[in-house]
């Protein structure tokens, strides 16, 4: 390995740069690596033109690489061409190995996209094309092989421009052929006025085009004999863009590597500013010891690298394929990903263990390899592309750790979505800690992938803890419930949630994110997919009704046949699953004279769904590393709450219900022992809920209770209203009012008042009925509907108990449920159609309420309120001899109190001339 000490640095941000990045990209077997070598030894860069067939290319340094004739990573070489520095980045034409391609396109400048004049465009080429035009790369086209008999120039632009983009444009031509120089204007609108005023285009015209992608210059010729390459490069220099780069500090990385040493290389770009050696990156752990430029399997040692310099960076940890360093941000998940999962496995003697750290340390390497620990089967799996990926990652292993590793027989990987959208809700709230996430869950399109966002207001949850949840949707792979697929292709959207002041913490809520999405995986309808090919199938017109049965028989679907040269072509696509192994199979039939070409397509609809879910068998309810299930907390203590009971105990109102009818928002069902839910009669609402049904039904003309907190003159108003107000058609009160409810913490008062404490240590049952005969003292007053709340949670099998006290109502929970979850529940349904007030000195709780919209009342207040009132009572109702007054006139008939009141002034005088006979 050579190295020699060069200073790449100066610094040109702001100003257009002289150094560009451009990719060489193609379908296997089109000449990439020819073509390298052709311009390498044009520009001098090396002496003489390796050839792959012979093993000797520049850029083939990987021995297997050699063998097989195929690129399996990419590489990178430095020339120089008509003053223009020149990085080119030799990508991986076999699609196993089309990751590694991608990850190479996020820090190109533009890139080259050879065709096959023998091929022509492939299922592959039309894959790289999506990928360029998703990643925004301009994009050169040159025609290799043309040398071979058949090779159509004309026939292949047509291809070219029907199958990839009007765009293509042959600029061999342009300058000697006016109708080609009109069509090429056609293509954007301010070119074809410029070609209207002045009749031609200008060189800086068709390069800001090109840029654009709005035109797709093409070259044709032979890279093996080094035809076309000098005036395909002329005309690279000419319209190639030159990237303008931003004077702060940015870097992409896109692949790590080790060196015959094992030192652990980042391969990035530097996108803004510059590097030095011996500096810290931003949020990056270690420091920059080397900056190394490579050119093939050599390297020269810089002092310090100038923005769009590509180059590989030693003592950096922690990085990874895609991140963004300083101003750059994290690209993109990638999307071509493995579609089969291995099972491996090793010799006897090899530890597990041992291999797993080592499959990871590659893992960094190749992150889609998605390296996987089985905890159940003590096994290791990993997802791949395909069959030749399994034998370079097997001789890999052994060359770099001495172990020859088989592999079972490769599975689909398979993916989950969704059909319906819902919400998710997450609770984790054990002892000190709190959080609570709602999630809205919807199906997106396919082939979207995941995507996030947030439209909770800042008054419900701050900034910043909306942030960490999107952090923490972002931070792993989802599973789904129906085979523990990963999920996809569906948008998430943080509607709402809560934190505490004093208990919540980060990791909080990166469990009741994690709790949140899994609770709406398991209410939504699931749905599974699975990777499908796109395939091209070129045969004899005899072959062609064979081929279309089989593509019948295999589930897929398909355009044709068409005839082309003789040949009839299929085009179409088909799940892999009943495609692997078809090659073979296609060739026999048509005698070696079809050819078929395959590319990965996407995921689709699983054809035989219910088959594979019965297959894999999994459980969502068992995977306790993936819980639906909430935390919850009473009384000090921490419980779980199944995730179909979730919607009972969460402190956040439903997203998804707002704007809805009111009147069609059903009250939770309690559970009884046996754990499944049952509906409320509308008696046991009406015993709840007095004077109508259910209260989210209660009609505007419904009169008001009230109940006060206010100070003498509001509670004399308050009383004073039942006897004024008018009554409307249903004999309520004066409408217009919100009836009031009082709803009581029953323990909790008990326990923080000192007579009811004391009688509770020797008998709880007479504390409690000795606080149900002062709150109906109070209520009769009040005149307020009074629900009474104790807990019963701990009471096995309790289905839960409603219960008429003279004039108020009282509840035992039910079994899991404390009097903090029901008052909250009930709160949420009563509250946005009636005035509601909660007696509790519980502070958290009394923060939940606040966040409901009802009033607080501590345990104090309470029993002031309850003393006052009973002052009031005995000022109103005792004369001035401290009597009790008689109202039972005020409820007669005028005669019948009439003469009862003549009976009673008879019987008091009769009463008074006793005591004077005595």
């Amino acid at each position: 390995m050579e190295n020699t000490s060069v200073n790449k640095g100066r610094n040109t941000a702001g100003k257009p740069s002289n150094h560009i990045n451009i990719g060489l990209v193609a379908h296997v077997d089109a000449g990439k690596t020819t073509l390298s070598e052709g311009m390498l030894y044009l520009s001098g860069s090396i002496r003489g033109m390796g050839r792959v067939d012979h093993g000797n290319a520049f850029l083939d340094t990987y021995e297997l690489e050699r063998e097989r004739g195929i690129t399996i990573f990419s590489k990178q070489a430095v020339l120089k061409w008509n003053d223009l520095d020149i990085t080119l980045l030799d990508t991986p034409g076999h699609v196993d190995f089309s990751a590694e391609m991608e990850r190479v396109m996020q820090v190109l400048d533009c890139a080259v996209l050879l065709i096959s004049a023998a091929d022509g465009v492939q299922g592959h080429t039309i894959t790289l094309w999506r990928l360029l035009k998703r990643y925004r790369v301009p994009v050169f086209l040159f025609v290799n092989k043309m040398d071979r008999d058949g090779a159509d120039r004309e026939a292949l632009l047509a291809e070219l421009k029907e199958r990839l983009d009007p765009g293509c444009a042959d600029f061999e031509k342009i300058w000697e052929d006016d109708d080609a120089m009109e069509n090429l204007a056609v293509c954007e609108e301010e070119m074809l006025e410029e070609y209207l005023e002045t009749g031609t285009l200008k060189e800086e015209t068709l390069a800001r085009a090109v840029k654009d992608r709005k035109v797709f210059p093409c070259w044709f010729g032979s890279a093996l004999k080094a035809e076309g390459i000098r005036e395909f490069m002329d005309g690279l220099c000419t319209y190639c863009p030159k990237p303008v780069y931003p004077e702060e500090f940015g870097a992409k990385v896109y692949k790590i590597a080790r060196d015959s040493q094992g030192n652990r290389l980042t391969y990035l770009k530097v996108t803004g500013g510059m590097m030095s050696v011996k500096e810290t990156l931003p949020g990056v752990p270690g420091k920059v010891n080397q900056i190394r430029i490579y050119s093939g399997a050599k390297y020269e040692l810089a002092q310090s690298a100038e923005a769009g310099v590509v180059c590989a960076v030693t003592g950096l940890e922690e990085t990874s394929p895609g991140q963004g360093i300083g101003a750059e941000k994290d690209s993109e998940l990638p999307v071509l990903e493995p579609v089969l999962t291995y099972r491996i496995e090793l010799p006897d003697g090899c530890d597990v263990h041992t291999m797993l750290r080592n499959l990871k340390q590659l893992e960094e390497e190749e992150p889609e390899l998605h390296v996987v620990w089985e905890e159940k089967t003590k096994e290791i799996h990993i997802q791949l592309m395909g069959e030749v990926q399994t034998e370079v990652l097997q001789r890999m292993v052994k060359e770099r750790f001495g172990v020859l590793i088989e592999f079972g027989e490769g599975n689909i990987v398979y993916k989950e979505t969704i059909a319906d959208t819902v919400e998710g809700v997450g609770h984790f709230e054990p002892l000190r800690h709190y959080a609570e996430v709602h999630l809205r869950l919807e199906p997106g399109e396919r082939g979207s992938g995941l995507q996030f966002a947030s439209e909770c207001s800042e008054d419900i949850l701050d900034r910043n803890w909306q942030r960490l949840v999107i952090t923490h949707l972002e931070e792993r792979e989802h599973k789904g419930v129906l085979t523990g697929s990963a999920v996809t292709d569906m948008k998430i959207t943080l509607t709402s949630g809560r934190a505490h002041q004093k208990h919540t913490e980060g990791g909080d809520f990166r469990q009741a994110t994690y709790r949140a999405v899994r609770q709406g995986l398991m209410k939504a309808q699931s749905v599974l997919l699975e990777p499908y090919y796109e395939f091209r199938m070129e045969l004899p017109m005899e072959n062609a009704g064979r081929a279309m049965t089989d593509i019948q028989r295999m589930n897929g679907s398909f355009e044709g046949p068409m005839s082309e040269n003789g040949l009839a072509v299929l085009t179409g696509s088909a799940p892999v699953s009943a495609m692997r192994g078809y090659q073979k199979e296609f060739t026999a039939y048509t005698g070696g004279f079809g050819r078929m070409f395959c590319a990965l397509k996407g995921y689709d609809l699983c054809h035989n769904a219910e088959e594979v879910t019965a297959e894999i068998g999994y459980n969502p309810e068992s995977d306790v590393e993936n819980t639906a299930d909430s935390v919850f907390c009473a009384h000090g203590a921490g419980f779980i709450v199944p995730w179909y009971q979730v919607e009972e105990y969460m402190h956040v109102e439903n997203r998804l219900r707002e704007g809805e009818d009111p009147g069609e928002i059903s009250i939770p069902a309690p559970v009884r022992s046996s754990g499944k839910p049952i509906e409320l009669t509308e008696e046991e609402l009406d015993a709840i809920y007095v004077r109508t049904p259910d209260p989210v039904r209660r009609k505007a003309s419904s009169g008001p209770v009230t109940v006060r907190s206010g100070g003498t003159a509001g509670r004399k108003r308050a009383a004073r209203s039942d006897n004024t107000g008018s009554p409307d058609r249903a004999g309520g009160r004066k409408a217009g009012k919100k009836e009031e409810y009082l709803l009581v913490d029953g323990y909790n008062i008990i326990f923080a008042w000192d007579e009811l404490k004391e009688l509770s240590e020797i008998d709880l049952a007479a504390a409690r009925g000795r606080l149900a005969d002062i709150l109906c003292n109070y209520q009769g007053y009040r005149k307020c509907t009074l629900i009474l709340v104790f807990d019963a949670y701990r009471v096995e099998g309790n289905p839960g108990e409603v219960a008429k006290y003279h004039n108020i109502h009282i509840v035992y929970t039910k079994e899991a449920e404390t009097a903090d979850q029901y008052i909250e529940k009930t709160v949420r349904k009563i509250s946005r159609v009636h005035d509601v007030t909660v007696a509790t000195s519980d502070a958290l709780e009394q923060v939940i309420i606040l966040g409901q919209g009802a009033k607080r009342m501590s345990a104090a207040g309470l029993k002031d309120e309850v003393e006052l009132a009973l002052k009031e009572i005995r000022s109103e109702h005792l004369d001035r001899e401290g009597h009790l007054r008689n109202y039972l006139f005020d409820y007669l008939e005028k005669d019948t109190a009439r003469t009862m009141e003549q009976v009673r002034l008879g019987l008091k005088k009769a009463s008074a001339d006793s005591k004077k006979g005595k």
